[in-house]
């Protein structure tokens, strides 16, 4: 697949605590770093995005007593799974992986840092609508078309790829540079989803 100048890549959340011996580690996370860094050299526009919650998230299990992680509760935007104490800002964590590269990222947009709503997507918080702002900062740059990578698959990557499109983005997905959480068939929903929002899905780019 030929890359365009109005490309760009959008690597999400590959972050210590979700990379081996992570609190939230996803499995085999760890390979899609060295895939991302060979991607990252071929594209003239990268973006990273980082997970960033503040101690007490209303996200983590910990600050429900009596829930225990992955558990799904009611917030006033809808359902919401519990995690595992995660990616808290400034901790080794929240870090990104430590042999990602980062030098040639254009923006990093840190996201889940409102106490009260979790963001697994790029562009909007939970609740659907309060925006990150990504998608303005790709209008004003000309930036069309977005080629997805990262963790995890069926959650922040997912989330991410369906409002691209929906915002009129073209939308592609590097199957070998994400990795999934696959919670009680959370990876078969969210291919259902990704396609039928047409996000076009492709192994890699050679």
């Amino acid at each position: 697949m030929q890359i365009r100048d109005d490309d760009l890549l959008l690597v999400i959340d590959v972050q210590n605590d979700f990379c081996a011996g992570g609190a939230l580690a996803v499995a085999d996370g760890d390979a899609v770093v060295p895939i991302i860094n060979r991607l990252t050299e071929r594209f003239n526009h990268v973006a990273l995005t980082q997970d960033w919650h503040p101690s007490g998230h209303s996200s983590f299990a910990t600050s429900h007593p009596g829930s225990a992680p992955f558990q799904t509760i009611r917030m006033p935007y809808g359902e919401q799974t519990l995690w595992p104490d995660h990616c808290i800002q400034g901790a080794p964590g929240a870090a990104f992986h430590p042999q990602l590269v980062t030098e040639r990222a254009e923006l990093v947009i840190r996201k889940g840092f409102r106490p009260e709503i979790d963001s697994y997507s790029a562009f909007y918080e939970n609740d659907r609508q309060t925006p990150t702002g990504l998608a303005g900062y790709l209008r004003e740059r000309g930036l069309q078309r977005i080629f997805l990578a990262g963790l995890a698959t069926d959650y922040c990557v997912h989330y991410s790829a369906v409002d691209a499109r929906r915002l009129g983005f073209d939308t592609v997905l590097i199957e070998a540079a994400c990795r999934a959480i696959d919670l009680a068939g959370s990876l078969d929903a969210a291919w259902a989803g990704m396609a039928t929002a047409g996000v076009q899905r492709v192994n890699d780019l050679s």
